[in-house]
């Protein structure tokens, strides 16, 4: 068998490893694969959730396995000798080739401005680059995103994730230059700046001083400013790691890059490059599709075929700080000829550009910022005829009337992974049914996952109707379980499974069978087999934390608290030395419980008339509030007393996923109602409703449904509300898919809540008066119960031990984890300790 080398264990190299095993290498070739990171291959584009608590293992692409492939982590190639066909790397190993495949991919370009080296200067590249920026980020205030590019605006949002105030500092006019054009770029700027985020662009920076403890400290800029700062980012592009071809004296390209051609053959026949090592006809790739179609040609080069690689796609789509940011085919019109259609309204926060061609009948490219949901229907149409009027395509309900029957065979829906819509039809004809198997036969959408909108289309223009099966075990769907459960009195899970289901179940419908049962009062969440059911939150009323310890939040109504409550909040953290934050939502978060510790904190709030706040569960977790009448001078109705009464109605209400609501007590909306499940602002009349709004990956503003209501009549459409949404929703669906699901959307909403089309208005009352009058604190429960009380110990031959896992440091004066690997939570020992 031949040697086949490959130095490289990121996201391209492991492509290459897939394709050949798709392949069947196992007669030909012999895998070595050197890889310098300490881990195998990870998914380095979504790297910015490692910082959200998104473990390494979880990022990790899996290892691609065989007889003939052997993978060495945590090992530098340092020299290539072509005379005798060697790689030797820095630990001695020695390794010959028959085949080389350089997979080295790029380096974070670092400006050689002075200062640039000074410790508290980052780049943001791997995981042990997050691991130290993140522990940096401790002890700052300020940090500063040298680059306002891809790159920068995820370091930019990385910075924000960890507390900090973050500064981008752009030399171009205008954010994100090669990708978007001017137009696009300053409504960019101005939606990031909503954020907290603070842009300069056209901005040179020209020094990093140090301080007094050596650490960079402030940043002199071009225009004679400056900005003060306790930590430094670099993200200003990418550089290819060509060392070890430059000094193998390989064909380089004219600004580096290891210069390859149609077949990603080198300057040397049995040397190959792929990813963004290449060079390929004037272009350096610095993204996974191209990088993934070089693997796919060179596997098939190395199997005896004939492919070639030509070009790639360069489209991306991105979220940006929250923000929605695409750029397809000829985005800046460099075509002879080109014309431009726009759509700016700024006013609404979106902008929309198609690039067409000089007879505007042939679509060349686009920008998209805001509103990407027209990507998935227009990129695919690049370099094809337009199906319809270029204005109406970029309208607000162009896109989504477009089907795919407008896109060619030739279409390609995945750019990722160069898959067309011909392949996707052959998949369906070939059996694939859902979107996971499409997945799985093709590729599509396992990479950005920005066209698995276009999976479902294509799926259900095809006549396919995907399953609604809870999971494995049920067929039903969790609207239909919820219904079997009112109707039959079922109220355990084992009765359930034994008459609607098969198998004992899983992580899937256990919770969600979970959230039916307390949804319809069938007593405390920790009773019985219920308790068995639960997530890990709900398991111990307290949420988990990174390093193993629980964070408490008690109920705070309207944010409306004593001094005498906040003088025991303020006691039980300092005597059981907790963090302490003020959330968002207007309650006191207490950090760093250990488990044994939870109903002893319980007992303190409980005494001084605290419950909880339910910020463990899929419930009503708050109801924020401005001032409104009560101290403002603007209010035009008693915001933080409605505020108070809609959260005492519907505090523990179990539901598919957590609820957030808000009443601002005028127009001026300072209680953010239009961003919750559901959001009441004043008017000079009454309340207006709205709902359906959501944060997470894709946040929406909430919609009105109904206006000038009076208080009581208010509260009935919000009874109705929650609990059809309560009946109807699938698992863990946030309330705008919900709307966004139900055919005819919000009309249908509306025709349901308020004009009662279906006759189950009252039902719905009654079931949430039900709800009222049977509410109990669920931390009181615990306590006034010894089996429940008995649940709550690290150790149980040693109940009164501390778990000796969870490690504490001080920052800013409080107790934080020490530092550990970000997204590896301690393992927390649950039985009996070791002898």
């Amino acid at each position: 068998m031949e040697k086949l080398v490959v130095i490289g264990n990121g996201m391209v190299g492991h492509r290459l490893l897939q394709a050949l095993n798709e392949g069947d290498h196992t007669h030909r070739w012999h895998i070595t694969v050197v890889g310098e990171e300490p881990r195998t291959a990870y998914d380095r584009v979504a790297l910015s959730s490692y910082l959200e608590g998104t473990s390494a293992q979880d990022l990790s692409l899996g290892q691609v396995s065989g007889p003939h492939v052997h993978v060495h982590t945590n090992e530098r190639v340092t020299t290539i000798d072509r005379t005798h066909r060697t790689i030797t790397t820095h630990t001695g190993r020695t390794l010959p080739y028959d085949r080389l495949v350089l997979a080295t991919g790029s380096t974070p370009f670092v400006p050689p401005v002075p200062g640039h080296d000074l410790p508290g200067c980052h780049v943001y590249r791997t995981i042990e680059d997050l691991d130290a920026l993140a522990i940096d980020a401790r002890t700052a205030r300020t940090g500063v995103v040298i680059g306002g590019g891809l790159l920068g605006l995820e370091a930019a949002n990385a910075l924000r994730q960890l507390g900090v105030k973050t500064h981008v500092v752009e030399l171009a006019p205008h954010l994100m230059p090669t990708q978007i054009d001017q137009g696009a770029g300053a409504l960019l700027q101005r939606l990031v700046t909503d954020l907290g985020v603070t842009v300069h662009t056209g901005s040179a920076t020209t020094t990093i001083e140090p301080g007094p403890d050596g650490r960079a400290h402030r940043i002199l800029l071009g225009d004679g400013t400056h900005l003060d700062t306790d930590l430094v980012v670099f993200s200003v592009g990418i550089r290819p790691r060509d060392e070890l071809a430059r000094a193998a004296h390989l064909r380089l390209g004219p600004r580096g890059g290891v210069d390859i051609d149609h077949t990603c053959t080198t300057s040397d026949p049995t040397i190959h490059a792929i990813g963004e090592v290449a060079h390929h006809n004037g272009t350096i790739y610095g993204l996974i599709a191209p990088g993934n179609a070089m693997a796919e040609v060179l596997a098939d080069r190395l199997l005896g075929g004939e492919a070639t690689f030509t070009g790639a796609d360069t489209s991306t789509k991105l979220k940006l700080l929250g923000v929605d940011v695409a750029g397809f085919g000829d985005a800046h019109a460099n075509t002879p000829g080109a014309l431009d259609v726009v759509v700016n309204d700024a006013a609404g926060g979106r902008y929309a550009k198609l690039v067409l061609s000089d007879d505007a009948t042939t679509l060349l490219g686009g920008i998209l910022v805001g509103d990407a949901s027209a990507y998935a229907t227009l990129r695919p149409l690049v370099g094809h005829p337009l199906p319809g009027d270029p204005l109406a395509l970029i309208s607000p309900t162009g896109p989504t009337t477009l089907g795919t029957h407008a896109l060619p065979d030739s279409a390609q829906v995945c750019s990722c992974n160069a898959v067309t819509k011909a392949h996707l039809t052959c998949a369906i004809d070939e059996g694939a049914r859902e979107v996971a198997a499409l997945k799985s036969r093709t590729r599509a959408g396992t990479s950005c996952g920005s066209c698995v909108p276009m999976l479902e289309q294509i799926l259900a223009e095809s006549g396919i109707t995907p399953s609604s099966a809870l999971c494995e075990h049920f067929t039903h769907s969790r609207t239909e379980l919820w219904e079997i459960v009112r109707s039959t009195g079922i109220t355990t899970f084992s009765e359930l499974i034994t008459s609607h289901g098969t198998g004992h179940g899983c992580h899937v419908c256990k919770p969600a069978i979970a959230s039916i049962l307390a949804s319809q009062g069938n007593g405390h969440i920790l009773t019985g087999e219920q308790a068995t059911l639960q997530d890990t939150n709900d398991r111990y009323l307290a949420n988990l934390q990174r390093n193993g310890s629980y964070s408490v939040v008690p109920r705070i109504p309207g944010g409306e608290i004593t001094p005498d409550k906040l003088i025991v909040i303020g006691e039980v953290a300092r005597d059981f030395d907790l963090y302490t934050k003020i959330t968002g939502g207007q309650r006191i978060d207490m950090f760093g419980a250990r488990l044994e510790q939870l109903p002893a904190i319980w007992t303190r709030l409980v005494e001084a008339g605290f419950e909880s706040g339910h910020a463990y569960g899929k419930s009503l977790r708050t109801v924020k509030s401005c001032v409104g009448t009560t101290w403002c001078r603007f209010g035009v109705q008693d915001s933080v007393g409605l505020a108070i009464r809609l959260e005492e109605r519907y505090r523990g209400l179990r539901s598919p996923h957590k609820l957030k609501a808000a009443v601002s007590g005028c127009a001026r909306e300072c209680a953010e109602a239009r961003s919750k499940d559901f959001g009441i602002i004043a008017t000079d009349t009454g309340w207006n409703l709205y709902v359906g709004g959501n944060g997470g990956f894709t946040p929406r503003h909430a919609r009105l449904l109904a206006r000038d209501l009076d208080e009581d009549t208010l509260i009935r459409y919000i009874d109705r509300f929650l609990m059809f949404y309560i009946r109807t929703a699938d698992r863990l669906q946030r309330t705008a898919p919900w709307i966004e699901s139900l055919n005819e959307g919000l009309d249908h909403l509306r025709a349901v809540i308020i004009d009662d089309r279906l006759g189950i208005a009252d039902d719905l009352e009654a079931a949430m008066a039900e709800h009222v009058a049977s509410y109990t604190d669920e931390w009181a429960a615990v306590l006034s119960d010894p089996d429940k009380l008995a649940r709550f110990v690290s150790f149980t031959n040693a109940p009164h031990t501390p778990d000796p896992t969870i490690t504490f440091t001080t920052t800013r004066d409080q107790p934080v984890p020490a530092p550990t690997p970000l997204g590896i939570p301690t393992t927390r020992p649950t039985m009996e300790t070791t002898r």
